[in-house]
């Protein structure tokens, strides 16, 4: 689970691939503020390049762009919100919410956090860092992660999972400098965004399966909601 929680086969849900499209596009309208050309735009071009890996209809992309950009005449408005609080069984979490309805997204975690504890600002973010979060994959064989993050000055990394990818850890000043490196060490990247990584996170071995069981579904819950655009976990593994 590491700096960002992602569900078990996540990809397999019914919905999921709806829901993963609806944050891209959020991601590419915010993006697509500063430009709708992916080529003079570095974050634009980045989620592009991710919607596209993950099969993103060409259609939906280019709305999403225009949409942004303001070429539709369309008003796009989304405040960046962060909740903080526990999971079931005191895991801390960091809700990053992109959301139209303030007041809407405030009354629907109060709802989720039911089953755990809403916390008020500050209460859990100290025991998170505010962190850089580059996913990249190796473009060449035998590309050294190790030698990649030194060279390209990312803080840290964590070793690829089951997919291949490696997170790069950055200062969050150093987010565009260290992805714009990173090809030049070995590495394409897929993503990369602001966000939190656990101080000390919790052992899931020292959770029962019920246990574990519980955290997951509430982070489940959480991510299948509409404003939820990032969900932090302090659960490592």
């Amino acid at each position: 689970m590491g700096a960002q929680w992602k569900a078990k086969h996540k990809d397999l849900a019914a919905n999921a691939k709806g829901r993963l499209f609806g944050k891209l596009s959020k991601d590419i309208m915010i993006a697509a503020r500063h430009g709708a050309d992916p080529a003079a735009n570095s974050r634009l071009r980045l989620v592009v390049e991710q919607a596209r890996k993950v099969s993103m209809p060409k259609d939906t992309l280019d709305r999403a762009i225009k949409k942004g950009a303001g070429l539709t005449g369309e008003a796009v408005h989304f405040e960046h919100v962060v909740y903080e609080g526990f999971a079931p069984h005191r895991v801390p979490v960091m809700v990053e919410c992109l959301t139209d309805n303030v007041n809407r997204a405030a009354s629907e975690m109060r709802v989720l956090f039911r089953k755990g504890q809403l916390g008020t600002s500050g209460s859990v973010a100290w025991d998170f860092d505010h962190v850089g979060l580059i996913e990249a994959e190796p473009s060449t064989q035998g590309a050294d992660p190790e030698l990649a993050a030194i060279e390209a000055g990312a803080q840290d990394f964590e070793p690829g999972d089951e997919d291949g990818a490696t997170v790069f850890l950055t200062d969050p000043t150093d987010l565009d400098l260290v992805s714009r490196a990173l090809p030049a060490q070995g590495f394409t990247v897929l993503s990369a965004k602001l966000g939190y990584k656990p101080k000390n996170p919790v052992n899931p071995a020292s959770l029962s399966a019920e246990a574990l069981e519980e955290v997951e579904a509430f982070l489940a819950a959480l991510d299948a909601n509409e404003d939820v655009q990032n969900v932090f976990a302090g659960l490592a593994g």
